[in-house]
């Protein structure tokens, strides 16, 4: 069966390893790019449309999963199929994280020439569902909002990072620390190396990641939207739809609106 591929691994040699099995596994089979990093990764698939990605999931930066998530998010509303997700792991915790993710499929590091053998099967039959649907087949199809959920929910931060709610946000402005309260902020939204704080009032800047914020946050107060952007719930006033189905919301002090990603969507249904 003839289809494309692409790799993302950020350790050069087992990229090259895995490709390598691949040709003997699966000689039709095109990689049509490789990534060192889950940024490069969500790009070149976007750019590509390849048919199936082997995830590395431990990698610089974006983790494979967050890769995943980003793609998932991203993925153009065009019919293009979502691609099949292979996560590629040394450490057999991920295996399960992989099926709860809606991957295909998971290899453990190193790759095992058997274990691959089974792993093209499967993504072969799937390929062949998609190509064929009305012909009856043992592969299931993985629907791209069952594999966002699935992310999303991996994906929450597991809330042990502090024993209390942050209270206090400290600030570094000029020579000072400015204390702001969290029951002012309206929205986090990370900015390169920063996260924007975002009240009605001001816009500050500090240099915890938002990663590491997210742990010490009330989830029922503060509500993920976005990778990047976490939103005070009670301070939503509305959510658009756009001519494409993206959505964006209206916050009260706030005067642009803040997109929601695909990934957290599902959060806004009518009651």
């Amino acid at each position: 069966m003839n289809a494309t591929a692409l790799i993302a691994e950020d350790e050069p040699l087992l990229a090259a390893a895995l490709q390598a099995e691949l040709a003997r596994a699966w000689p039709d089979l095109r990689i049509i790019a490789t990534a060192g990093h889950g940024a490069a990764a969500v790009e070149q698939a976007l750019a590509q449309r390849p048919d199936v990605v082997f995830m590395d999931i431990r990698m610089p930066g974006m983790s494979g999963l967050e890769a995943a998530a980003e793609l998932a998010d991203e993925w153009p509303a065009d019919g293009a199929p979502f691609p099949a997700l292979v996560f590629v792991t040394a450490y057999d915790q991920y295996a399960v994280q992989a099926f709860e993710a809606q991957a295909v499929d998971y290899l453990l590091k190193p790759v095992q020439a058997d274990r691959l053998a089974r792993t093209v099967q499967r993504v072969q039959a799937l390929l062949a569902q998609r190509a064929a649907p009305a012909t009856p087949s043992t592969a299931v199809e993985v629907p791209l909002d069952a594999t966002l959920e699935k992310l999303r929910a991996l994906l929450a931060p597991s809330g042990t990072a502090a024993v209390e709610p942050l209270r206090v946000i400290q600030a570094g402005v000029g020579q000072q620390i400015r204390l702001v309260p969290v029951d002012e902020v309206l929205c986090f939204e990370a900015a390169d190396k920063y996260v924007r704080v975002l009240t009605g009032e001001a816009e500050l800047l500090i240099r915890t990641p938002l990663k590491d914020l997210l742990p010490q946050l009330d989830a029922s107060v503060f509500w993920q939207v976005h990778r990047g952007t976490v939103v005070r719930a009670t301070a939503i006033r509305s959510v658009h739809r756009d001519e494409a189905g993206k959505l964006s919301l209206e916050v009260r002090g706030l005067k642009e609106r803040i997109p929601v990603s695909r990934l957290y969507a599902g959060r806004f249904k009518a009651m």
